[in-house]
């Protein structure tokens, strides 16, 4: 069996190209987010990539939706953001968990092979990252609310596991938010990434309680800690930093808190827990990443903050400036959780 590590990127150019996402009449193009005059964060927010920052529909406060909100809700990530991320959040994601997982997942009872659900899977990127790391035949369950995600998935699925072992795939359309326990039921394994901020508490409880219910461990990647590091410091980024803060934090969502609270609700269920920092590190080599990152970054902290808009336009035009240069290094922080459920079964 062959390993892969392939994008969907580099199977569509195998496949004769990826087909422009369908895009209904009245709305935008799917890859821009411009948010209105009205909000003084106009130029700040312009051609932001939907999942880089604030998105938009017409007549509503723009925001980063979870939820389901109606069948004609544009998708709130785009393939070009997740593409543009993947290399980066490869690099970054804990390689010190895998052990302890691996010893785990060795040790589970009655199982012949692994059965691993990935909630929120976007495009598949923690699939091509961590099926070719375990050893073992491997099916993977992939959830996420959008098909055309769903799609590139599991098209560009690894085939192969670390000794070669057969990988296969299955997608399940649904809102990972309101994960129901049963959905879990058969698990050796629940993966995500960048989903502990953009859940509830209440959400973040039921996903612990599935994954206590089903005896298995949850290795959930970067979170956003709340703190961003530039290589040459300015007087904003303080401010900056606490308003995206704030927006992470909106309408109940925990943002920056994501991995306290999830520490928290898998130790409530017996679960040992293990963080390791998982931080993007971002330079030369990643102007097109850095721009789109910081685009939504500002952007979030106008929105939640529309007095900053006036000098925020200044700060992201020499940011912008410095990234195009091959100045400007930054360093997002992000937390990798490993919880480690008391297996069922009698181990």
């Amino acid at each position: 069996m062959r390993k892969t590590t392939a994008t969907p990127a580099d199977v569509a150019r195998r496949v004769g190209g990826i087909p422009t996402q369908p895009v209904r009449k009245e709305a935008g193009p799917m890859t821009e987010a411009v948010v209105p005059e009205s909000t003084g964060a106009g130029s700040v927010a312009q051609a932001v990539i939907a999942g880089a920052g604030p998105v938009v529909r017409p007549g509503e406060r723009p925001t980063v939706r979870l939820r389901d909100a109606g069948p004609d809700e544009q998708p709130r990530y785009a393939p070009e953001w997740l593409e543009l991320r993947e290399p980066a959040d490869a690099g970054a994601r804990a390689m010190e968990l895998l052990d302890p997982l691996r010893i785990r997942l060795a040790n589970l009872p009655g199982r012949s092979g692994l059965a691993i659900h990935d909630l929120g899977c976007g495009t598949g990127s923690m699939g091509r990252w961590l099926a070719p790391r375990l050893d073992g035949a491997q099916h993977w369950v992939l959830h996420d609310r959008d098909p055309y995600l769903l799609h590139f998935a599991a098209v560009a699925s690894p085939r192969a596991a670390a000794d070669g072992s057969r990988v296969t795939v299955e997608t399940r359309r649904g809102d990972v938010a309101r994960l129901t326990p049963d959905a879990l039921l058969g698990a050796s394994l629940v993966t995500a990434s960048a989903l502990l901020d953009v859940l509830t508490r209440e959400e973040v409880e039921t996903l612990a309680s599935a994954c206590a219910g089903a005896g298995c461990p949850a290795l959930l990647t970067l979170s956003v800690a709340g703190r961003v590091e530039f290589s040459a410091p300015d007087p904003l980024d303080d401010e900056i930093a606490a308003a995206f803060n704030d927006h992470q934090r909106r309408d109940g969502l925990l943002g920056p808190d994501a991995v306290s609270v999830a520490c928290e609700a898998f130790a409530a269920h017996g679960a040992t827990v293990k963080v390791h920092p998982s931080p993007w590190r971002l330079g030369p080599e990643n102007v097109g990443l850095t721009a789109q990152w910081l685009r939504g970054w500002v952007g979030a902290a106008v929105e939640e903050r529309p007095r900053l808009a006036e000098r925020a336009e200044a700060y992201l035009a020499g940011r912008l400036a410095a990234c195009a240069a091959g100045e400007l290094h930054v360093t997002v922080h992000h937390s990798d959780l490993l919880a480690l459920a008391r297996p069922t079964g009698g181990a």
